[in-house]
């Protein structure tokens, strides 16, 4: 029986460390967290010192029954979970829980931590264990409460006055709001016209190109060329002026140094494996965690790959600098090594210089060694961070830079210029191994590479000829999720663990999309943006949510009480949610659009967001008996149509014509999309096909394939609702109220009625669909006749006021009561939808 039990946080880790420890160790997986607040309001209380109501979260039940169970009979128990705030709030979890089944009495709880999984490093965590940081835990708890809050406050605010369902973040807010910003920049821009002239040279060791950088005897700008006509005239007068060849009238050289780029960072290893690989930030963190845990490398076993990835700081250990300097030297020779080992200080505000960056555990193992082992993700990954790690500790690159200037006299208006520049590797020092990409090339990086050939003071070139090329300037790009990890570290919002979840909350909720690996916000998310930009604009503040989590790091540290912290928030936020829950127009939260007047009808058009998404609008609910609504066609945002797109939408429905049996043909947009109907029968659009544009032919084509869909849909009827029929995923029994699939062995087209009466007994009941439409259609109902609802009560307790009236004393309070409950129990099915979806967040 083992003698010790040490938790960690990933069975493939546990698997990992298990055979580092010996028989006298026992390592078991808490599978991550194991509680979490408990899913209803109230699971924060901001009266009571913000106590936190915690419960085992149920899919890990069995796995801290297990630890439970393992701790009874073990001497010490060592806790390892990872070690950044979350590592240490899971810790202390298993701690509070192992106590409160009274499993602690007598026993040594050790706090351990390591950045990779070694068994070096493993031994001497366990050799030198330390107590649980309660600093670390009350920056995880506070966190974790502010979050809380801000969802269960700010979110009900949403569905009342934008759309339902919808949900804010404390981080994911500000990042929306970076996206959102974006996207107004680039609608607002307004592209500039502007041209360059650039020279076309003819040299024996090769041609090449000069850049106009003088004209009329000035400095020549971006802007000094606005249009074709200058341009042309500039580019005549030039190529007279040369007559034919310009002459070099100054050469200079200039040497300079390229330091490596620092090891990975969370934050950088993301930005590069987009970059570079195009990985997804959750994909990067996936696949970096599996390298981390371990893999299994021949007859070595399980062994861990990198350092932890989940860090902010650029820090190696002295044995990893050591290790590399060898490497280095034998791969690259000595001439490759700088004097000293390379330092490196992180830029990241708050960083955690006592962890490691993320490196290979042993630069040892070369990509090309473990390549065998890893699958094509974990391969380009590691090579990566291999890569990087061991450029970050290789000489600087030498480059050469040479610049050429011709000198063209006697043009009309004064002299002009042409320069060429290229940039040569005089020693590619870290560039042998790595080279960091970049989101945006610059005018250096183009003439990188570029050799120009030996050129004299005086010496003439043949200009082949003077070329004028028209350009626009473009609006600024879109954030990529490199570019927005990028910013959200520049402006201190979130930290390493939090950006790729950061991400994926904004692209799940649908508040953005990636279009070309770039974020676009959709409709719902600029609405949410600009209501709490509007409204909450602190709490969607960069500066503000940054300071925060220097707050929120000041607790880990031990320098500031999180309840302190708590209150100067909860304070002025609740005030704020109030107010803003009885002032705020929902037309105005939704960003509701008039677009201008229906030259038919005379009547106001404008664009708004509803349940279902965006739509337009013909006429004044205040005024109008009779709306008309239309959906935005696919693409369009409510923020950027016109009057002319928006009229172009009440075209629909159309009627097309007749089918040969004479039933009506049209076409329309439903809540489920683009539709053709004949007859009775709907069938939807594909996607190559516009309803604005579909024609009879097309139309009725459509329909018949619907039509042929449903006939051989049925294989066989016997009659009393049960059939057997053709699904999306093939042959399948059904009853109406259950499902059955048919054995792989039997023919469904041979099935008796008593076979599949058995098969349709032996299914499950259906899951949740049904009853969640039912619910949703109840709670629609609602939600939609609320005043008939409280009209309904207060007759009904009028005439039951005018009943007792004429009984005696007693009956007279019986009826109060009567008419008390069914008060309360109109309230409470009222409140009930609200109630729901708040516990849902």
């Amino acid at each position: 029986m083992a003698k010790n039990l040490l938790i960690v946080e990933s069975p493939a880790k546990a698997k990992t460390i298990n055979k580092y420890l010996g028989k006298d160790f026992q390592v078991l997986a808490s599978y991550g967290h194991v509680r979490d607040l408990k899913p209803k309001e109230g699971a924060v209380d901001p009266d009571n010192g913000f106590a936190m109501a915690y419960e085992v979260i149920d899919r890990n039940e069995k796995h801290v029954d297990a630890i439970a169970k393992a701790a009874k009979v073990a001497d010490d128990i060592y806790l390892a979970t990872d070690l950044d705030r979350e590592g240490e709030a899971i810790s202390w979890h298993i701690s509070e829980i192992l106590k409160e089944r009274g499993l602690t009495k007598g026993k040594q709880l050790h706090r351990v931590v390591f950045s990779e999984i070694t068994p070096k490093a493993i031994k001497a965590a366990v050799a030198a264990p330390r107590q649980l940081s309660h600093d670390l835990v009350d920056a995880q708890q506070a966190r974790r409460a502010l979050d809380y809050l801000v969802g269960f406050n700010l979110s009900p605010v949403l569905w009342r006055k934008v759309q339902r369902g919808l949900s804010a973040g404390r981080v994911q807010s500000p990042a929306l709001r970076m996206i959102v910003e974006r996207e107004e920049e680039i609608e607002a821009f307004v592209a500039r016209e502007y041209w360059t002239i650039e020279a076309s040279l003819h040299h024996p060791e090769g041609d090449f190109s000069a850049r106009l950088t003088k004209l009329h005897g000035k400095k020549f700008e971006q802007f000094d060329l606005t249009n074709e006509h200058d341009a042309l005239a500039a580019r005549h007068a030039l190529k007279e002026a040369a007559r034919g060849h310009l002459t070099v009238s100054d050469v200079s050289s200039k040497e300079r140094k390229r330091r490596p780029a620092p090891p990975f960072t969370t934050s950088t290893l993301q930005q590069e494996a987009a970059r570079k690989l195009g990985f997804s930030t959750s994909r990067t963190m996936k696949v970096a965690q599996g390298l981390y845990e371990g893999v299994s490398i021949g007859t070595e076993g399980n062994v861990g790959l990198i350092t932890y990835m989940r860090t902010d700081s650029v820090a190696l250990s002295e044995d990893a600098v050591g290790e590399l300097r060898q490497l280095i030297a034998r791969d690259y020779g000595n001439k490759a090594l700088p004097d000293h080992a390379q330092t490196y200080k992180s830029k990241a505000k708050n960083a955690q210089e006592a962890h490691e960056a993320i490196r290979p555990t042993s630069a040892m193992r070369t990509p090309r060694e473990v390549a065998a082992f890893l699958n094509d993700e974990q391969r380009k990954l590691y090579e990566l961070i291999w890569k990087r790690t061991v450029a970050c500790q290789m000489i600087h690159a030498t480059m050469n830079t040479v610049s050429v200037d011709f000198n063209v006299p006697h043009v009309k208006g004064g002299d002009a210029a042409f320069r060429s520049t290229g940039t040569t590797v005089v020693d590619p020092g870290f560039l042998a191994v790595y080279e960091e990409g970049r989101d945006q090339k610059t005018a250096e990086d183009e003439d990188e590479g570029r050799r120009l050939p030996k050129l004299d003071v005086g010496e003439r070139v043949a200009l082949q000829d003077v070329l004028a090329d028209q350009h626009f300037t473009e609006p600024p790009p879109r954030y990529s999720e490199a570019s927005l990890v990028k910013a959200l570290e520049e402006h201190g919002i979130g930290r390493p663990s939090t950006y790729a979840s950061i991400i994926q909350v904004l692209l799940n909720r649908e508040y953005v999309f990636l279009d070309s690996r770039r974020f676009k916000p959709t409709d719902v998310g600029r609405a949410v943006s600009k209501f709490l930009t509007a409204h909450f604009t602190r709490y969607v503040d960069y500066d503000f949510t940054a300071k925060l989590e220097d707050e929120l790091d000041a607790v880990s540290r031990g320098e500031e009480q999180w309840v302190p912290l708590m209150e100067r928030f909860w304070q002025p936020f609740k005030q704020q949610v109030d107010e803003k829950t009885e002032t705020v127009d929902r037309s105005e939260a939704t960003g509701a659009r008039e677009l201008g007047t229906d030259p038919k009808s005379g009547k106001p058009v404008s664009v708004r967001l509803g349940r279902y998404g965006p739509y337009a609008q013909i006429g004044d609910k205040d005024t109008d008996e009779k709306l008309q609504f239309a959906s935005l066609r696919p693409g369009t945002s409510m923020h950027t149509i016109t009057l002319e797109d928006a009229l172009e939408l009440f075209k629909l429905p159309r009627k097309l014509g007749q089918a040969e049996n004479g039933d009506e043909v049209s076409v329309g947009v439903g809540r489920f999309g683009p539709f053709v109907k004949q007859g009775s029968t709907y069938a939807s659009l594909k996607a190559e096909d516009d309803p604005y544009t579909i024609e009879l032919p097309r139309a009725l084509q459509i329909v018949q394939e619907k039509l042929e869909m449903l006939a051989n849909r049925i294989i066989k009827d016997f009659g009393n609702g049960i059939q057997v029929l053709n699904g999306r995923f093939g042959p399948y029994i059904t009853d109406g109220e259950k499902n059955a699939r048919i054995p792989k062995d039997q023919e469904p087209k041979d099935l008796t009625e008593a076979q599949c009466v058995e098969l349709l007994a032996a299914a499950p009941a259906k899951k949740g669909r049904g009853a969640f439409k039912k619910a949703a259609a109840k709670k629609a109902a609602a939600e939609k006749k609320p005043a008939a609802k409280k009209a309904a009560a207060k007759s009904a307790t009028k005439t039951a006021a005018k009943k007792t009236t004429a009984k005696k004393a007693a009956t007279k309070k019986t009826a109060a009561k009567k008419t008390a409950a069914k008060k309360a129990t109109t309230k409470t099915a009222t409140k009930k939808p609200a109630a729901k979806k708040k516990a849902d967040a």
